[in-house]
Protein backbone atom coordinates (compact mmCIF):
# COMPACT_ATOMS: atom_id res chain seq x y z
CA UNK A 1 0.00 0.00 0.00
CA UNK A 2 2.87 2.34 0.73
CA UNK A 3 4.38 1.60 -2.67
CA UNK A 4 1.11 2.29 -4.42
CA UNK A 5 0.79 5.55 -2.56
CA UNK A 6 4.30 6.57 -3.61
CA UNK A 7 3.49 5.81 -7.24
CA UNK A 8 0.38 7.98 -7.03
CA UNK A 9 2.42 10.77 -5.54
CA UNK A 10 4.99 10.52 -8.38
CA UNK A 11 2.22 10.54 -10.96
CA UNK A 12 0.77 13.67 -9.40
CA UNK A 13 4.19 15.33 -9.51
CA UNK A 14 4.66 14.70 -13.26
CA UNK A 15 4.49 18.00 -15.30
CA UNK A 16 1.78 18.44 -17.89
CA UNK A 17 2.91 17.60 -21.43
CA UNK A 18 3.93 20.63 -23.52
CA UNK A 19 3.17 20.61 -27.26
CA UNK A 20 5.61 22.60 -29.34
CA UNK A 21 4.74 23.87 -32.82
CA UNK A 22 7.88 23.43 -34.92
CA UNK A 23 6.29 24.25 -38.29
CA UNK A 24 8.35 26.67 -40.38
CA UNK A 25 5.26 28.57 -41.65
CA UNK A 26 2.82 30.16 -39.26
CA UNK A 27 -0.69 28.85 -40.27
CA UNK A 28 -2.40 32.02 -38.99
CA UNK A 29 -0.26 34.78 -40.53
CA UNK A 30 1.20 32.75 -43.39
CA UNK A 31 4.68 34.14 -42.60
CA UNK A 32 7.86 32.09 -42.22
CA UNK A 33 9.19 31.45 -38.75
CA UNK A 34 12.85 32.01 -37.90
CA UNK A 35 14.40 29.45 -35.53
CA UNK A 36 17.24 30.17 -33.15
CA UNK A 37 20.52 29.78 -35.08
CA UNK A 38 22.35 28.40 -32.03
CA UNK A 39 19.71 25.90 -30.97
CA UNK A 40 17.33 24.69 -33.70
CA UNK A 41 15.17 23.04 -31.03
CA UNK A 42 14.95 26.23 -28.95
CA UNK A 43 11.29 26.92 -28.17
CA UNK A 44 9.60 30.07 -29.34
CA UNK A 45 8.04 31.81 -26.35
CA UNK A 46 5.07 32.97 -28.31
CA UNK A 47 4.20 29.39 -29.34
CA UNK A 48 5.20 27.34 -26.30
CA UNK A 49 1.68 26.72 -25.06
CA UNK A 50 -0.04 26.26 -28.40
CA UNK A 51 -2.77 23.72 -28.59
CA UNK A 52 -2.86 20.99 -31.26
CA UNK A 53 -3.64 22.40 -34.68
CA UNK A 54 -6.38 21.14 -36.92
CA UNK A 55 -4.42 20.78 -40.20
CA UNK A 56 -7.38 20.29 -42.61
CA UNK A 57 -9.24 23.26 -41.14
CA UNK A 58 -6.20 25.55 -41.44
CA UNK A 59 -5.64 24.40 -45.05
CA UNK A 60 -9.20 25.38 -45.96
CA UNK A 61 -8.72 28.79 -44.32
CA UNK A 62 -5.49 29.37 -46.23
CA UNK A 63 -7.17 28.41 -49.50
CA UNK A 64 -10.06 30.78 -48.77
CA UNK A 65 -7.61 33.58 -47.97
CA UNK A 66 -5.73 32.95 -51.22
CA UNK A 67 -8.97 33.03 -53.23
CA UNK A 68 -9.96 36.28 -51.52
CA UNK A 69 -6.58 37.82 -52.35
CA UNK A 70 -6.95 36.78 -56.01
CA UNK A 71 -10.44 38.27 -56.17
CA UNK A 72 -9.23 41.55 -54.69
CA UNK A 73 -6.32 41.65 -57.14
CA UNK A 74 -8.69 41.04 -60.04
CA UNK A 75 -10.99 43.77 -58.76
CA UNK A 76 -8.05 46.15 -58.54
CA UNK A 77 -7.12 45.31 -62.15
CA UNK A 78 -10.69 45.73 -63.40
CA UNK A 79 -11.27 48.96 -61.48
CA UNK A 80 -8.97 51.20 -63.57
CA UNK A 81 -10.30 49.62 -66.79
CA UNK A 82 -13.89 50.45 -65.87
CA UNK A 83 -12.93 53.98 -64.87
CA UNK A 84 -10.91 54.40 -68.05
CA UNK A 85 -13.87 53.24 -70.18
CA UNK A 86 -16.19 55.65 -68.40
CA UNK A 87 -13.75 58.53 -68.87
CA UNK A 88 -13.37 57.64 -72.55
CA UNK A 89 -17.13 57.67 -73.03
CA UNK A 90 -17.37 61.02 -71.26
CA UNK A 91 -14.61 62.40 -73.49
CA UNK A 92 -16.31 61.18 -76.67
CA UNK A 93 -19.63 62.63 -75.55
CA UNK A 94 -17.96 65.93 -74.69
CA UNK A 95 -16.19 66.00 -78.04
CA UNK A 96 -19.47 65.38 -79.89
CA UNK A 97 -21.15 68.16 -77.92
CA UNK A 98 -18.25 70.50 -78.75
CA UNK A 99 -18.44 69.67 -82.48
CA UNK A 100 -22.18 70.32 -82.49
CA UNK A 101 -21.60 73.55 -80.59
CA UNK A 102 -19.01 74.70 -83.13
CA UNK A 103 -21.35 73.92 -86.02
CA UNK A 104 -24.19 75.77 -84.34
CA UNK A 105 -21.97 78.77 -83.61
CA UNK A 106 -20.68 78.88 -87.20
CA UNK A 107 -24.21 78.62 -88.54
CA UNK A 108 -25.49 81.35 -86.24
CA UNK A 109 -22.53 83.56 -87.12
CA UNK A 110 -23.19 83.11 -90.84
CA UNK A 111 -26.89 83.89 -90.39
CA UNK A 112 -26.09 86.95 -88.26
CA UNK A 113 -23.65 88.22 -90.88
CA UNK A 114 -26.18 87.69 -93.63
CA UNK A 115 -28.87 89.53 -91.68
CA UNK A 116 -26.47 92.42 -91.06
CA UNK A 117 -25.58 92.71 -94.74
CA UNK A 118 -29.25 92.44 -95.67
CA UNK A 119 -30.11 95.30 -93.31
CA UNK A 120 -27.38 97.56 -94.71
CA UNK A 121 -28.30 96.84 -98.32
CA UNK A 122 -31.97 97.36 -97.63
CA UNK A 123 -31.29 100.71 -95.96
CA UNK A 124 -29.27 101.87 -99.00
CA UNK A 125 -31.93 101.04 -101.60
CA UNK A 126 -33.42 104.59 -101.50
CA UNK A 127 -29.92 105.96 -102.17
CA UNK A 128 -29.55 103.62 -105.14
CA UNK A 129 -32.95 104.75 -106.43
CA UNK A 130 -31.77 108.35 -106.27
CA UNK A 131 -28.63 107.44 -108.17
CA UNK A 132 -30.74 105.78 -110.86
CA UNK A 133 -32.97 108.85 -111.11
CA UNK A 134 -29.97 111.19 -111.35
CA UNK A 135 -28.41 109.01 -114.03
CA UNK A 136 -31.68 108.97 -115.97
CA UNK A 137 -31.70 112.78 -115.92
CA UNK A 138 -28.08 112.97 -117.05
CA UNK A 139 -26.69 114.27 -113.77
CA UNK A 140 -24.18 111.44 -113.34
CA UNK A 141 -22.58 111.37 -116.76
CA UNK A 142 -19.32 112.93 -115.60
CA UNK A 143 -17.59 114.57 -112.64
CA UNK A 144 -16.78 113.57 -109.06
CA UNK A 145 -20.37 112.59 -108.18
CA UNK A 146 -20.39 110.10 -111.03
CA UNK A 147 -17.19 108.54 -109.68
CA UNK A 148 -18.62 108.36 -106.15
CA UNK A 149 -21.81 106.75 -107.46
CA UNK A 150 -19.80 104.19 -109.42
CA UNK A 151 -17.72 103.29 -106.35
CA UNK A 152 -20.82 102.95 -104.18
CA UNK A 153 -22.52 100.68 -106.68
CA UNK A 154 -19.35 98.58 -106.96
CA UNK A 155 -19.27 98.12 -103.17
CA UNK A 156 -22.93 97.11 -103.10
CA UNK A 157 -22.36 94.64 -105.92
CA UNK A 158 -19.42 93.12 -104.05
CA UNK A 159 -21.75 92.54 -101.08
CA UNK A 160 -24.08 90.49 -103.26
CA UNK A 161 -26.61 93.12 -104.36
CA UNK A 162 -28.26 92.15 -107.67
CA UNK A 163 -30.61 94.23 -109.76
CA UNK A 164 -33.93 92.89 -111.04
CA UNK A 165 -34.52 95.03 -114.13
CA UNK A 166 -34.61 92.64 -117.09
CA UNK A 167 -37.42 92.93 -119.64
CA UNK A 168 -38.57 90.27 -122.06
CA UNK A 169 -38.18 87.54 -119.42
CA UNK A 170 -40.92 85.29 -118.09
CA UNK A 171 -42.90 86.82 -115.28
CA UNK A 172 -41.87 85.34 -111.91
CA UNK A 173 -44.20 86.17 -109.01
CA UNK A 174 -41.37 85.45 -106.60
CA UNK A 175 -39.35 88.47 -107.76
CA UNK A 176 -41.86 90.50 -109.82
CA UNK A 177 -44.83 92.55 -108.74
CA UNK A 178 -47.33 92.99 -111.61
CA UNK A 179 -48.90 96.45 -111.53
CA UNK A 180 -50.43 96.32 -115.02
CA UNK A 181 -51.31 93.45 -117.36
CA UNK A 182 -51.65 94.02 -121.11
CA UNK A 183 -52.58 91.51 -123.81
CA UNK A 184 -49.83 91.04 -126.37
CA UNK A 185 -49.31 89.02 -129.53
CA UNK A 186 -46.55 86.57 -130.21
CA UNK A 187 -46.06 85.33 -126.64
CA UNK A 188 -47.15 82.10 -124.98
CA UNK A 189 -46.43 82.97 -121.36
CA UNK A 190 -46.73 86.02 -119.16
CA UNK A 191 -43.75 88.22 -119.98
CA UNK A 192 -42.21 91.27 -118.30
CA UNK A 193 -42.84 94.10 -120.73
CA UNK A 194 -41.60 97.10 -118.75
CA UNK A 195 -39.92 97.71 -115.38
CA UNK A 196 -41.47 100.57 -113.46
CA UNK A 197 -39.25 100.23 -110.40
CA UNK A 198 -36.08 98.17 -110.21
CA UNK A 199 -36.05 95.29 -107.77
CA UNK A 200 -33.09 94.02 -105.77
CA UNK A 201 -32.04 90.72 -104.28
CA UNK A 202 -29.06 88.84 -102.92
CA UNK A 203 -28.04 85.29 -103.61
CA UNK A 204 -30.37 83.97 -100.93
CA UNK A 205 -32.88 86.75 -100.21
CA UNK A 206 -35.24 89.08 -102.00
CA UNK A 207 -34.81 92.64 -100.82
CA UNK A 208 -37.48 94.20 -103.02
CA UNK A 209 -39.62 92.87 -105.82
CA UNK A 210 -39.48 94.66 -109.17
CA UNK A 211 -42.67 96.48 -110.09
CA UNK A 212 -43.44 95.65 -113.72
CA UNK A 213 -45.96 95.76 -116.54
CA UNK A 214 -46.78 92.25 -117.70
CA UNK A 215 -47.73 91.23 -121.23
CA UNK A 216 -50.12 88.30 -121.26
CA UNK A 217 -51.03 86.06 -124.23
CA UNK A 218 -54.18 86.98 -126.13
CA UNK A 219 -57.35 84.84 -126.04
Amino acid sequence: MARQGNENEHENERPDPVIRDNRKVDPVTGQARHSDAGDPQAPHPEHEDMRPVDEPHDADDALAQAEQILKEAAAEQEGPSAVEAELRNDLLRLQAEYVNYRKRVDRDRAVAGEVAVFGVLNSLLPVVDDLDAARAHGDLTDGPFAAIAAKLEAVLTSQGLQRIDQTGVEFDPNIHEALIQQPAEGISVDTVQQVLRVGYKTESRLLRAAQVIVAVPQG
